[in-house]
């Protein structure tokens, strides 16, 4: 009877597998058909995502000045005004410069091509006794990158000039954190009328294991691209690297994703720096300066500050990155961990359920 039982549990969640692999692939063949309302929905909802976010992170703080008999209305205004006064005068202080070094990165990308040109070049020279076929490969490869890179340029450099959309979201993210904060409780209470009873206790508790699971995650994992970032900015700075805080600002947001993001941030900074100074020189300091950042950040800062709050394999973390980037780019790596730990944990909570009862 137990072994016909297990059998069937077997076959129901191989079922429900393959049902989902089918899901996700009809999605992914199909998405050109809906593109355009994800489009609009994604830039509908993004102010309230964001704010969201926010508004998790810094809960628990207000809880802890709460405890310290704050009254919660002034706690709730006095890390308000902190956190937007600080991300505000940081905007103020980065956004103009940002702008300015994506400007000036796009104007010089033909005399970066042409370098890399003349490195190809020499490169063929060296590979001149592989067959022609080789050379047509590489040809479309860097071709390929050269778009790719130019694109990519073009979209950050769009995305930061669309100032309209930027001031309507910038304006509205304060308000929503603010209610969002303030009504908490309610938003809560509100969410749980809509559970029934039978199910609330269970509910409860998933979603108690999610926050445990994951918030200490987004927090470390945020101070610990805080400190890359700023780390970088201050190398690059000291070695007089051109576009230090565009390269250092891509350094702490790459540093989010595991295993890949320290790879994918270095990247541009070493490709950068041999470009601006063709220095080999250059391009050693700044491979060690990273290399000890990362260093101190894999070894040091993140089992203290991260820990091991997603307690999943590496193995299926490396799976899902490369199956987020495949999907939806760098954005899919970064919410590739947060979104299997949140799965990990329902899905635990599922298979717990029968047993209980």
């Amino acid at each position: 009877m137990f072994r016909n039982e297990k059998r069937m549990t077997i076959i129901y969640w191989l079922i429900l597998g393959i049902l989902l692999f089918l899901s996700v692939y009809l999605l992914v063949k199909t998405f050109p058909y809906y593109a355009v309302v994800f489009a609009f929905l994604w830039k509908l909802l993004t102010p309230f995502l964001i704010a969201c976010l926010i508004a998790y992170l810094l809960y628990p703080v207000i809880e802890k000045l709460h405890q310290y008999n704050i009254p919660r209305g002034l706690a709730i205004l006095f890390i308000y005004l902190l956190f937007f006064g600080g991300v505000g005068y940081l905007v103020y202080r980065v956004y103009p410069a940002l702008v300015q070094q994506l400007r000036d990165l796009t104007d010089n990308f033909p005399v970066f091509v042409q370098t890399y040109q003349s490195i190809i070049y020499s490169l063929y020279e060296y590979t001149s006794f592989m067959p022609e076929t080789v050379h047509d490969k590489m040809d479309e490869f860097f071709i390929g990158l050269e778009s790719s890179l130019n694109q990519i340029l073009f979209k950050l450099l769009s995305g930061f000039t669309r100032i309209f959309d930027m001031i309507i979201t910038i304006t509205v993210i304060p308000v929503l954190v603010f209610y969002f904060l303030k009504d908490f409780d309610k938003i809560k209470t509100s969410i749980n009328r809509f559970i029934p009873k039978k199910y609330r206790e269970k509910t409860s508790k998933m979603i108690h294991a999610i926050d445990d699971s994951l918030g200490d995650y987004i927090r470390g994992q945020l101070i610990v691209c805080v400190f890359v970032g700023l780390t970088a900015l201050i190398l690059f700075k000291f070695l007089k690297l051109e576009y230090a805080l565009l390269l250092a600002i891509i350094m702490g947001i790459t540093n989010i994703i595991p295993y890949f993001g320290p790879i994918i941030g270095a990247i541009p900074a070493i490709v950068i720096s041999f470009t601006t100074t063709n220095s080999i020189k250059m391009v050693i300091f700044v491979s060690i300066g990273i290399f000890v950042i990362q260093v101190i950040e894999g070894n040091l800062l993140s089992p203290y500050i991260v820990g091991k709050s997603v307690a999943i394999h590496p193995v299926a973390i490396i799976f899902v990155l490369l199956l987020g980037g495949q999907l939806f780019g760098v954005i899919g790596m970064i919410l590739a961990v947060p979104v299997l730990s949140i799965i990990k944990v329902v899905m635990n909570h599922i298979l717990a359920f029968p047993a209980r009862r």
